[in-house]
């Protein structure tokens, strides 16, 4: 499994943009394809969007699709949430993952199997 650490959360008025960073270690990020969750209080945890192990297939869950866009940098062993024209209820816990099970994969899709998770980075969206 790789291990995964998410920065780049912070507090903003609505309309703003952040970006997300999950950098990760263990040696086998690149082979793997990930994804980002979210998690709001007292909400289940929110699939948001997922890039294949290339970066040449991505997915996007409805709620968020045209606003945040998934990147990855292999040479980095960094993915990256671009998130742009934030609401108050974009404001949740964001977390990356990784679908460490499969190598080399190009699914990306809602029956994707994430199993490496990183701890979560706040995101807070005022109005």
């Amino acid at each position: 499994q790789v291990q995964l650490v998410e920065s780049g959360g912070g507090f903003l008025q609505a309309g703003g943009s952040l970006r997300l960073s999950c950098a990760a270690s263990g040696g086998t990020f690149s082979m793997h394809a990930m994804g980002w969750f979210r998690q709001a209080p007292g909400k289940e945890r929110e699939f948001l969007a997922a890039i294949s192990w290339s970066g040449g297939k991505t997915y996007y869950a409805d709620s968020v699709k045209g606003r945040f866009t998934i990147s990855r940098d292999n040479a980095k062993n960094t993915v990256y949430l671009q998130m742009n024209s934030l609401k108050p209820e974009d404001t949740a816990v964001y977390y990356c993952a990784a679908e460490s099970v499969f190598y080399y994969s190009e699914y990306v899709g809602r029956n994707m199997e994430f199993d490496s998770w990183g701890q979560g980075t706040q995101v807070t969206v005022s109005s």
